[in-house]
């Protein structure tokens, strides 16, 4: 039985990037939470200092889902991948996730940096990153992850 789940945002990015770029995500933003939440729902969450971060693809479009294999961002010299090995706006539920680092709670607002959403993004879920429930054992992965995403954090600037 195949189910559907609907889902509401318990907040909004603000601030930050304004449009969505492959590269250079450096930079701090606020996860402002619903103003219907009590202050409590974010108590102790300042002794953290990263979160998860389950956000949408609002500017996606549902043409944009790619079900088939493609080269990540079209370069030949990459491997075509499935899509789910890409970590884009093509999958079908246009979710991401991130794990930005949390620099200060001021009331229902969260100040980050390294969050990979842009200002206006709807967040359907948050919660701290514990370090114990990250991955178990040896990471492997092939080499174009590191090739492709070298820039990812870089700042311009600099």
């Amino acid at each position: 039985m195949t189910q559907s789940l609907e889902i509401k945002p318990i907040g909004t990015v603000v601030g930050g990037r304004t449009e969505p770029t492959d590269d250079h995500w450096s930079g701090t933003a606020i996860i402002r939470l619903n103003a219907d939440f009590p202050a409590e729902v974010v108590q102790g969450l300042e002794e953290f200092s990263h979160l998860l971060v389950v956000w949408h693809f609002h500017r996606a479009s549902p043409e944009d889902v790619a079900l088939h294999a493609r080269s990540p961002r079209n370069n030949p010299a990459w491997p075509s991948t499935g899509t789910f090995v890409h970590r884009n706006h093509r999958r079908p539920n246009q979710l991401a996730q991130s794990f930005p680092r949390l620099l200060k709670v001021d009331g229902l607002d969260l100040y980050v940096t390294d969050l990979d959403a842009i200002h206006g993004s709807p967040v359907y879920d948050l919660a701290p990153y514990f370090r114990e429930m990250g991955p178990r054992g040896e990471v492997r992965e092939p080499v174009w992850p590191g090739e492709m995403l070298k820039d990812y954090w870089d700042d311009p600037r600099n």
